[in-house]
């Protein structure tokens, strides 16, 4: 049995391990009854180890651009390496988009909003190859840890907090 059906319809149990592992990823750690931790935490560690394996792949280029006085200025700009892109495309095929905060901070104007609004499109993506993998560059695996946390008490279903370690 290759993974567990949840008693779900096929496109609602993707849905729905597309979502908790969106929200892993972007709060560090949920409560979830067992089996559902069990089935995130090897998408969730497959997304983290693509993540640590491309996150260095940059380099570094310099272009000679003009200015608002037309004065050639070079410009030194640092570009993902085609793997990396890949890798980051091939999260973002996965993982939800997180929406951003809506609302303006004090004595924003409206193009502040508007530009930082659109500095990240894809936050979760992010924050996994700019906080989540070099924190785990040294670490070869497990990056996930699962704590049972006993019988919710509704249903006796077992609960479990599904982190980051």
């Amino acid at each position: 049995m290759p993974n567990r059906k949840l008693n779900m319809a096929g496109d609602h149990r993707a849905a729905t391990l597309r979502s908790l592992t969106t929200a892993l990823l972007w709060n560090g750690k949920i409560v979830t009854t067992e089996a559902r931790a069990k089935e995130i935490r090897p998408i969730a560690e497959k997304l983290i180890t693509l993540a640590v394996k491309e996150y260095k792949n940059t380099e570094t280029v310099e272009k000679e651009t003009r200015n608002d006085k037309q004065q050639i200025v070079k410009v030194t700009t640092e570009n993902d390496k085609p793997s990396k892109l890949h890798a980051r495309r091939m999260i973002m095929s996965y993982v939800y988009d997180m929406p951003l905060p809506r609302n303006k901070a004090d004595k924003e104007t409206k193009p502040e909003y508007k530009k930082r609004s659109k500095e990240m499109p894809h936050p979760v993506v992010d924050k996994l190859f700019r906080e989540i993998a070099p924190k785990y560059e040294d670490r070869a695996g497990g990056y996930i840890r699962i704590m049972k946390l006993g019988p919710r008490r509704g249903d006796g279903t077992e609960m479990c907090l599904i982190e980051l370690v």
